[in-house]
C-alpha cells in the first residue's frame, strides 16, 4: 500500500503540491526519477521489472501518481494483466489531467489489475478508480486530499482517519501556505509517521511510514508544481523518509 497527499489549488503560488511514500518489496528493482519520455518529456520513477512508473510529472504540468487497491477489495492479481505503472505513464503523455483522464475513461478496466490513480495539473484534479469491473472517474474539489488503497479520503483506512487532520492543519498553518517549499521538512515530517494502527480489514499494520520485513515504504516524493511551467520543484529520497533525506530530483 502507498500514501499519497496532494493539496489542490490550495496555495496561492503553488496550485498542485504532492506528497507520496512509495510501498512496495524491497527486492523489487526500481530507478529513483529519470527521463521516462520526451514527447512530452517525463520524469518519473521507474520499476524495472514492468516498465512503467508509480509518480511521474511531465513539461506541461500534469502529475500522475499510481496506486494499488486493497486485495482484500479486488480479488488476487493477475500477473498475465498488463501492468497499471504503464498504465500510469500512458496517461503522463497527455497534457492535462482532463485530457488524461478522457484517456483513462476510454481504457477496459478488465485489462488491469484494481487501481487508483491521481491525475493533476494546475487546473483540474482527478482520481480514476479501477474497481468493480469498471473504470471510474472522479473530479477532486480543490483542498487537502488523501489517497491510499481504498477511495480518496476514505476514514475507513487508518493511515487517513489518523493523519487527515495533520495534513490538513499543515495547510492551514500561515508559514507553511506562503512558501511550501522552504517548509518542506515538515511535510516530509508526516510521511516519516510510524503511528501504527492495525487495518480492521486486514489485521496488517498501517503507518504511513511501513516497515514489514521484505516489505515496506521503499521511496518518497515531495512536487511542488508553481503558478507558471518554469517553476517545479522536486524532491526525493531513494528510502523511507524516517532515515532517508530528501534530494533535489529531475524535472521535466
Amino acid at each position: 500500500m502507498c500514501t499519497l497527499a496532494i493539496y489542490f489549488r490550495v496555495f496561492p503560488d503553488y496550485p498542485v503540491v504532492v506528497a507520496a511514500n512509495r510501498d512496495e518489496y524491497l527486492d523489487r528493482p526500481a530507478l529513483p526519477p529519470t527521463v521516462l519520455g520526451d514527447r512530452p518529456r517525463i520524469i518519473g520513477g521507474k520499476d524495472l521489472r514492468a516498465s512503467g512508473t508509480w509518480l511521474g510529472i511531465n513539461e506541461h504540468g500534469l502529475v500522475a501518481g499510481l496506486l494499488n487497491r486493497r486485495l482484500a477489495e479486488s480479488g488476487p492479481n493477475d500477473a498475465n494483466l498488463r501492468s497499471r505503472g504503464l498504465l500510469c505513464l500512458d496517461a503522463l503523455r497527455h497534457s492535462s489531467a482532463p485530457d488524461a483522464a478522457h484517456f483513462l475513461a476510454t481504457q477496459r478496466a478488465r485489462d488491469y489489475n484494481a487501481f487508483n490513480l491521481l491525475l493533476a495539473s494546475r487546473e483540474a484534479a482527478f482520481v480514476a478508480y479501477n474497481r468493480s469491473g469498471e473504470i471510474e472517474i472522479v473530479e477532486l474539489t480543490p483542498g487537502m486530499h488523501l489517497l491510499t488503497n481504498a477511495d480518496v479520503n476514505d476514514f475507513e483506512c487508518p493511515r487517513i482517519s489518523r493523519s487527515y487532520s495533520r495534513f490538513a492543519e499543515l495547510g492551514h498553518r500561515e508559514d507553511f501556505a506562503r512558501d511550501p517549499v522552504a517548509r518542506r521538512a515538515d511535510l516530509a515530517d508526516l510521511l516519516a509517521d510510524h503511528s501504527t494502527q492495525l487495518d480492521a480489514r486486514t489485521g496488517r499494520p498501517n503507518s504511513l511510514c511501513l516497515h514489514l520485513g521484505e516489505y515496506g515504504t521503499r521511496s518518497s516524493s515531495l512536487i511542488f508544481m508553481g503558478r507558471d511551467s518554469a517553476t517545479v520543484k522536486h524532491f526525493f529520497a531513494a528510502g523511507p523518509p524516517c532515515t532517508t533525506a530528501y534530494e533535489p530530483a529531475a524535472i521535466p
